[in-house]
């Protein structure tokens, strides 16, 4: 487990995959009000952690005090609302979101295989990370075909950076003033930097570097291959 911000209030746990974006969702509300966490990775493959909470396997799981929530973004409306409420305040905006959904699919195609072979805690076993790349697979296909099409799938994506960096407004906030587009986006983002090679626009690093270092979580940066 790894403490963020130990402050304040009794820690709540947060139990995530490190790769997922939508723990990566989750994650990033306890960084915007500075609330206290302790993260706990799950390996990708434990079922019996995340059933004995909430019923049924799935990250992120939100401990406070032996209540348990799921769902990224419900968690992000407990800790927004504990928070005092408004730190999501932001207007939205329609092409972001749909920007995110014509992404998706060429996201997933180059991120999955790089998450199967990355040294990841919730890939620490043999049995963990067979059972991601099985799972996924059956998503996406043969991930040796998927690495086989990275420099297709980097040239897409890098044309469809080039377009979201017309929408973005401040490095602060996409919009302007963070909302939940933010929280989606940046989990977006977080998701991508597993890939090396992509062409980042100056709007767009520039958004993301700030979202991470305001969020408390890390880029992949380091391990992208």
């Amino acid at each position: 487990m790894t403490e963020i911000a130990p402050k304040g209030s009794p820690t709540m746990q947060l139990y995530v995959y490190d790769h997922c974006p939508f723990c990566v969702k989750a994650r990033s509300i306890f960084g915007l009000t500075d609330t206290p966490l302790e993260l706990a990775i799950i390996l990708n493959d434990d079922a019996a952690t995340p059933t004995a909470m909430i019923g049924r396997k799935m990250a992120p799981i939100l401990d406070r005090d032996g209540a348990y929530i799921g769902e990224s973004m419900d968690i992000a409306a407990h800790i927004d609302a504990l928070s005092g409420g408004g730190v999501l305040s932001g207007p939205r905006n329609p092409q972001v979101s749909a920007w995110i959904e014509e992404a998706s699919a060429t996201l997933y195609r180059l991120a999955m295989p790089r998450w199967a072979a990355a040294p990841l805690a919730e890939f620490a076993t043999p049995s963990a990370r067979a059972f991601f790349t099985r799972n996924k697979e059956a998503i996406v296909g043969p991930f040796a075909d998927r690495l086989g099409e990275t420099d297709a799938l980097v040239a897409l994506m890098d044309e469809r950076l080039a377009a979201l960096a017309g929408l973005i407004r401040s490095p602060d906030a996409v919009n302007g003033t963070v909302s939940e587009d933010d929280i989606h986006l940046f989990a977006t983002s977080r998701a991508l930097s597993i890939v090396r090679g992509i062409t980042y626009p100056a709007a767009v690093e520039d958004y993301r570097r700030a979202m991470a270092a305001r969020m408390r979580v890390d880029l992949h940066n380091a391990i992208a291959a």
